[in-house]
């Protein structure tokens, strides 16, 4: 008995053809999550770095008696931050520390890097 073989061994262009699509679109998938995952990690860590703006502001406030309405500067800020430096966007924003009785703002706001009242 004779087992039927062919000499065109190998893939078709069409086979090959989708093959390549169903790795480019979930290639296109991938890096769309990605994207969104990096978004969200920069926003949770901008937040993050807002509160503790806003804590060493506080805190700036009590220990040197201060009203409401003063506005310290940064490098008075990060004197009550963990290991003294004022921490930055990593989206690439710039923080404005304000007044006390205001929180601190990220120039990204628009994208969510905002504190947002509890």
């Amino acid at each position: 008995m004779k087992i039927g073989t062919s000499d065109n061994a190998g893939f078709t262009l069409v086979e090959i053809m989708i093959v390549v699509g169903i790795i480019g679109l979930l290639t296109l998938i991938a890096i769309q999550n990605f994207l969104r995952a990096r978004n969200t990690a920069q926003r949770n860590a901008c937040l993050s770095n807002l509160r503790q703006s806003d804590a060493g502001k506080q805190q700036w406030a009590i220990e040197n008696r201060k009203p409401n309405t003063a506005s310290p500067t940064v490098d008075e800020v990060q004197l009550y931050i963990k290991n003294e430096k004022f921490p930055t966007c990593p989206a690439g924003g710039t923080y404005t520390v304000a007044t006390v009785n205001t929180d601190p703002v990220c120039s990204q706001s628009a994208t969510g890097h905002e504190l947002s009242a509890p």
